[in-house]
């Protein structure tokens, strides 16, 4: 028999970390978050951070382990989360995965290219050169990398763009060879049944509790929180600067954006996040693994998650 993970999705606001821990205290588990956010010390108003006395309730796994200005990358972290898993499963206890990041969250069911680190002159210098000319040119150069073909990369995307070009100077092989053999790599998880379950509730209600949440955030002092951020360096990591809510915040501080409209477009890009939420739920979770929590205090039992496919 396989060992088991039980993995806990959903939308921002819906309500994860209130039912998680319920869930987790009916069923002997531990929680492992997948959120990339809470990995920083220092980002807990802005990310919603369990608060002390509920980690302290139910043991939590992989929140708080890196200081602001640290980049963590997704093999460091599976790295870790590997040997978490291992120790709580020895205890004899569940593991519950919980979290919204969708990269983290889906090196639980498939491979993932870690980012490049760019050492070599070669790759910086190609890094310098995107940078300074058209996404036209930089298709171009890659292109003639790869005369058979881009293999259906998003070729409007500059990010993809760029990580293709630097993948193949780094390697050396074409794009349609590294997506073959990136195929047939296997999993971080793949020896483990995998149970999934994702938070959803009415558009009107997330968008209230997304609202209710923001208008909560600025009360309970973040931008105070995001000053000593900026102190801390956070700028030096540009994923948690650049997370909905802070970059806002910094915009604000920096003079960038007004104060008194701080509140609204935290709120509005938040919901922009929804609405991409949606799409990539309804694209790639079968409807089966999806709850509707609008009434509920507590999730029911085992039965609620469904067998992952991945």
């Amino acid at each position: 028999m396989k060992p088991a993970l039980h993995i806990l999705t959903g939308y921002t606001a819906v309500g994860k970390t209130s039912l998680s821990l319920g869930w987790a205290k009916k069923n002997n588990a531990e929680i492992l978050s997948c959120d990339s956010l809470l990995f920083y010390r220092g980002m807990n108003i802005g990310t919603a951070k369990p608060a002390a006395k509920e980690m302290a309730e139910i043991p939590h796994h992989m929140i708080d382990i890196r200081n602001v200005n640290e980049q963590y990358s997704i093999s460091e972290y599976l790295k870790k989360v590997r040997e978490i898993v291992a120790a709580i499963q020895a205890r004899g206890r569940q593991v519950l995965v919980v979290g919204g990041s969708g990269f983290y969250l889906n090196a639980f069911f498939a491979p993932v290219v870690d980012e490049l680190e760019l050492k070599s002159e070669a790759l910086k210098r190609i890094d310098e050169q995107f940078e300074n000319q058209p996404l036209e040119d930089s298709l171009a150069e890659l292109s003639s990398l790869n005369p058979d073909g881009l293999g259906g990369l998003d070729t409007a995307n500059p990010r993809r763009v760029l990580k293709a070009w630097l993948r193949c100077v780094a390697t050396g092989k074409p794009i349609l060879q590294l997506m073959e053999e990136f195929a047939a790599q296997a999993g971080a998880f793949d020896g483990y049944d995998k149970y999934l379950l994702v938070l959803e509730r009415p558009r009107e209600q997330l968008e209230r509790r997304v609202r209710l949440r923001v208008d909560q955030m600025i009360e309970a002092g973040l931008i105070e929180e995001v000053k000593k951020l900026l102190e801390l360096g956070i700028l030096e990591n540009p994923s948690a600067a650049s997370a909905i809510g802070y970059r806002e915040t910094i915009a604000c501080l920096k003079g960038d954006a007004g104060i008194e409209n701080l509140a609204d477009d935290i709120a509005q890009n938040t919901r922009k996040l929804l609405k991409k939420q949606r799409t990539w739920f309804k694209k790639f979770i079968p409807q089966e693994a999806i709850l509707d929590v609008s009434s509920l205090d507590l999730l029911p039992d085992d039965w609620c998650f469904v067998p992952a496919k991945k």
